[in-house]
Parts: C-alpha cells; structure tokens; sequence
C-alpha cells in the first residue's frame, strides 16, 4: 500500500467517524430534548391519548323530615356518551345506539361525527336502556355512572321539596332554595380506554381544595302528617268539585310547619310536559279574600284597644245594614237583632263585625292589620312567597273599613292566615314560619341549625286568652258556624270563612264562585297544632263550615289518635265572670228525641241539680222548669250558680259551667 492510499484510507476512517459523532451527538441532543426539556410536555400528551376526563356533579344531599324519612335522595344512573373519534363507522353505530335510546339517528349521527373525543347522547337512561347499550358492545360508545335525583315518596310534599335538573341544579322549591348547601363540590371522572375507545376502568377524583360536600337537609315537616293533609285534602277537593285547594299544619308556639299541601300535586319524578302552574306552592304564591276568617283580628284588635268588651252588644240591623253607598247583608241571608261582641262571632256576623270595625277606626285597625303580618311577607324560607293585596290606610273609605272587618276588599296568603291564628294561640307572639330545622353534613352531623324566631307581640295573653274562648265556642256550642270542626274530647277554637271571588271581568265579586275555608287550633286552652284548610271553588256545600270544617276535624283527629295522643286533656276550668256569661233560651228545637234521666231533686220549687248533664239535657230540664239559663263553656256541667237545691227566686236564673270531660 502506498503512502497515498494510507493517507486517504485515513481520510475516510476520520470523515465516518467524524459523521457518526456527529449524528451521535444530534442523537444525544435530540434525547435530552426529548427526554428533558419536552419530557413531561409529551408525557402529558401520551397520557391524553389513552385517559380521558370528564367534570361531574356530586351527588346532592339528602332531604329528611323531622323524624328522619327520606323526603329527597339521590341514586346512581347510567348515561351515555362517546369518543367520535374512536368510530370507525358512525352510520351504523348511530343506527345501533338510536334504536335503543329511541333518538332520531340523524342526530346521533351529527353528534358522533363531530371532530372531538367527547360527546354526550343520553343522560340517565332506563335500566333496561343501559343493559341494552352495554351488550351491543358499539366501538366508541360507553356508559358513565351519574347521580340522579330520585323522590322516594312520588307526590308527597311535592310543592315543599320541589325538583332539580339533569345537572344537579335545583329548579323548583326547596331544591332550589338551598341548592348552593345541596349541590355540594363537582368532583372529576378520570377513565382509560383501549384503541377502541372501551372503558377500562373509572376513578372518581374529589378536589383537595374543596372546602366540604353537600350538605342534608331536615325539614319540619312530618311526613305522615303531610300524608294526612295531602289525603284528605284531595278527598275534599273530589267530593266538593272543587277547583282546588290548600291545607297547613303549623305548631304556633314554634311557627315550624308540620305539613303544607296542595291539590292537585304533581311527581317530581316525571315532570316532563308539565307546566309552572302544575309545581306552584299556592300556599305561599296566592292571595285571596280572607271572608269570616278575618273576623277574629278584628276583634282582638278591638278587644286589645278595650273599644269593646265581649258582652257589649250591637244591632244587626235584622240583615240589612246601609254604609254610603253599599247594603251589607249577612251571610245566608240571616237576621240577627242584638248580639254581643262574642255571638258576632259565633254567628259570623258581617254586619256586626262591620259595625265594630267602625267603632275601632281604620286607623288603628291598619296598624293591628300590619302587626298580624298581612300585606307583608312573613318570611318563609321558601321562593316565591307573595305579600298579599293592603291598600295604605289613607285611601280607605267607610265603605272599606266596614268591608275589611268582615274580609272582604283584602288579600292574603294561607300562610299569612295560618301565622296570624298562631298568634292568638300562643298567647299574642306573631312567630316566624319555617321549614328547614337544620343542615347536617353526610354523617348526619349537624352544621347549621335553626331556631323558633319572635317577629313581635301584636296582642297581649289576656286579649289572646280570651280570643281563644271565643273561638272555641264557635266550634263548642251546639249553634256556633265551627260545629263539624268538632273533635271528641278535645276543646277546638276556630273559624269558619266563606269569600266571594273577584270576578275582574265584571268589576265585581261573584255570587258563584267562592274560597270557603277553616282555621282554627286544640287544645283551645293550651294549643300545639293549628291547621287552615281552604278549598276554591267549590261545586257543593258553598260554605266554610260545611265543605271546609270537615276536612280540619278529619286531619285533627288522625293526628291526635296517632302521633299526638299525648294533648288529650280536658281544658282547664277557667270560670268566668257572671258580666261574661252568655244568655241563652231553651230552643224548643232542642227538645227533640231527648231523654234526660230524672234529678235527685224533684221540689218544682227548688233549683234543679245540672252537673253532669249535656247542654242539651240541661236546656231540657231549664225549660221544663221555666228556668233561664246562663252558660259558659263546652261539654258537660261541672259547676252552678245558685247551688242544686237553692230557693229559685223570682228571676229563676241560673248560671251553669260546662267542661269537657277525659
């Protein structure tokens, strides 16, 4: 080999090694590139590439009546959704999947053909559906666990609880209401896939940061009261042909609402089609004309005021009565002559209340109007709560102070209504009402609770006290408006209304559309429940104490006989001044089919023994007699005045106490 070809064998050794380290060192260079500076760049590409995630919503929290039951819950269902770009053909596998989900398949076709790796087709599908989807198998196709909301008890407290959407989002009462405590914290699904785009497994990823979940709620109600409520409600608003109705149980010494029904009702489960006015809580969105219910503030105004006393007496004008303009006539054509403060009431008397309406001034009858709560919201921690209809004081006339004293010319909502009564019942204290007791977190924990809240002191517990007296001989006595609201063994206080619709048409109120209603409490002298029943419209029996009084009596004996036996006692003996005592003349009525037993003292000349006897046996004994009677109370006679066997004196006068017995 000669020196040349050494030195160019040389030469081409150098350049080949010269081109390998060049080519090692751009291999190294290209490695560090990859390896270090774009290593976790492309990491997170790769894992893009087989890992998919997908924002969800947690599931919402628990709904709980006070007992505990299950009002409101959530369970898992099955959407579906796809990967476009893992099908391969989407004209059969939109056909596939559409008959399935029952989907128009040109949609699901546009859906699927999309450039994107996600794209929902069904959100929470039928069991039935899922199976179906996950046995044919589709490329691409795949189904995702999501919370549902799902109602356990259908109908029940419907208007209450409301209802939520697809999205976890409340859309109606409650649920909308607390919805931020409800929905809680979205958390993350994180899934892999094969080439094909098939699920391999599924992990649930909860924000670190996140400060808590959803929260629970408990509610006030109990639900078997409200299936009470709801039951009879509906049986009422049936049988009377009724347009509707509303029916509230309340605890007026807390203002916490036991039960709030509607009828018609709707399920929260299927909402699908139907309307707003379906869901409305008319309870709290509807005002109307109050009628006789309205009576008895006016006359705890009046009383607090001391314009009059329960024995002062007016003219009823024998059922004609001319204010300015306008002719007042007492309901059912009746004609009353002169009755005292509390027979007004007993007998409903629209002339009477307006004649005492006149007596207290419009004045402070608007400001007693405004501390029972009317025209303003009391409060309720529910959405959509109206004010009611009170036009300010300086634009009423006569006309209308007369007409408000009997419950005509304002507006007011049932809850107004129900809260007003409350007051009288606990002793003068207008209370807050509410639903919600309390938050707790997903052990049961509680978070946030709530209290009974005292608005103000509208009348005092004399004025309350003997409002409630009143009251209970509406419901008492053998001739009070109140009678069918009658329940055995327990003194029930309350008051009949019946209204007359606006018909706007007209510019006049109706003569055949009518609210008729009853609101009252028991025990009368220590009262723990307060119920307002008011059908709309009704076909039959247009009258408070008839069509309406049935239906308290129905949920009140339920709820003594099964969850509050323990407020069976007889009302306290609370004997009254003889001023106080009301007159009353045996009713030849009366008379009929009875039979009293005969008396230990039988010297015509003497004053007859009537304890233990009934009103009735005792006006039969009175009247045989010729003896006026003076009674107080309800029941059976416990007490007289003069004592059995007492000269009877030229006036033959005597006083008798009634009580209800155990």
């Amino acid at each position: 080999m000669t020196a040349d070809s050494k030195k160019w064998l040389k030469f081409r050794l150098a350049s080949i090694l010269a081109i390998f380290l060049i080519l090692f060192i751009a291999l190294l260079s290209r490695a560090f590139q990859l390896q270090v500076l774009s290593g976790e760049k492309l990491k997170k590409l790769a894992v893009r590439q087989h890992i998919t995630t997908l924002p969800i919503h947690s599931e919402r929290g628990m709904i709980y009546d006070r007992n505990g039951e299950k009002l409101a819950m959530s369970v898992l269902a099955d959407s579906v959704c796809a990967d476009p770009t893992r099908i391969s053909d989407p004209a059969r596998v939109s056909r596939e999947i559409a008959s399935i989900l029952n989907m128009d398949p040109s949609v699901v076709l546009k859906k699927i053909s999309e450039p994107k790796s996600f794209c929902w087709l069904a959100r929470k599908i039928s069991s039935q559906q899922a199976l179906m989807v996950e046995s044919a198998n589709l490329e691409g196709i795949f189904l995702i666990k999501e919370p549902k909301r799902f109602y356990p008890n259908g109908q029940l407290a419907a208007h209450l609880i409301g209802f939520s959407g697809f999205d976890a989002e409340g859309l109606e009462g409650l649920e909308k209401k607390y919805d931020p405590y409800l929905r809680g914290t979205p958390e993350k699904l994180t899934w892999a896939r094969d080439a094909k785009g098939k699920k391999l497994f599924v992990h649930v990823e909860h924000d670190p940061s996140a400060k808590s979940g959803s929260a629970n709620l408990v509610l006030t109600i109990d639900s078997r009261i409200q299936y009470l409520a709801e039951t009879h409600l509906k049986d009422a608003v049936l049988e009377k042909g009724a347009k509707g109705g509303v029916a509230i149980v309340m605890d007026p010494k807390t203002g916490e609402i036991l039960a709030m029904a509607n009828e018609k009702g709707f399920n929260p489960n299927n909402i699908k089609g139907l309307t707003s006015e379906a869901w409305r809580n008319r309870a709290i969105t509807d005002s109307f004309d109050p009628g006789s219910t309205f009576k008895p503030f006016l006359v705890a105004a009046a009383l607090e005021e001391k314009v009059v006393k329960e024995s002062d007496r007016f003219y009823c004008e024998n059922g004609h009565y001319q204010v300015a303009n306008r002719v007042i006539r007492e309901a059912n054509h009746k004609k009353h002559g002169y009755l005292a403060v509390r027979d007004i009431i007993k007998y409903s008397s629209n002339i009477g209340s307006a004649k005492i309406a006149e007596k207290l001034g419009r004045e402070k009858f608007y400001a007693y109007i405004k501390n029972f709560g009317f025209g303003s919201r009391t409060g309720i921690d529910l959405s959509g709560e109206a004010a009611g209809v009170l036009r300010p004081v300086k634009s009423w006339t006569r006309v209308d102070t007369t007409n408000i004293g009997f419950g005509q010319g304002i507006s007011v909502t049932a809850i107004q209504l129900i809260t007003a009564l409350s007051s009288i019942a606990n002793g003068g204290v207008l209370m807050k009402p509410y639903i919600v007791k309390g938050l707790t977190d997903k052990n049961n924990q509680p978070v946030k609770m709530f209290a009974p809240e005292a608005v103000r002191r509208v009348v005092s517990p004399d004025t309350a006290r003997r409002m409630a007296v009143m009251l209970t001989d509406v419901v008492g006595a053998e001739d009070g408006t109140g009678k069918r609201a009658h329940i055995m063994n327990v003194a029930v206080a309350g008051k009949t209304g019946t209204a007359q619709k606006y018909d706007f048409k007209r510019g006049a109120y109706s003569s055949e559309k009518v609210r008729t209603s009853f609101i009252g409490f028991f025990p009368s002298d220590n009262p723990q429940v307060v119920i307002l029943v008011m059908l709309d419209e009704p076909q039959r029996d247009k009258w408070g104490g008839v069509a309406a009084a049935p239906v308290f009596k129905n949920i009140g004996e339920q709820i003594l006989n099964c969850f509050k036996t323990n407020i069976r006692e007889a009302p306290a003996f609370d004997p009254q001044p003889v001023h106080d005592l009301q007159l009353v003349s045996a009713d030849a009525s009366l008379m009929e089919d009875l039979a009293v037993e005969s008396n230990e003292i039988d010297d015509e000349s003497r004053m007859p023994d009537f304890k233990g006897l009934t009103l009735r046996e005792a006006l039969k004994m009175a009247r045989s007699r010729s003896i006026e009677l003076r009674v107080s109370g309800n029941g059976w006679a416990t007490k007289q005045v003069p004592a059995p066997g007492s000269d009877l004196g030229e006036d033959r006068l005597c006083k008798v106490f009634f009580e209800m017995k155990n």
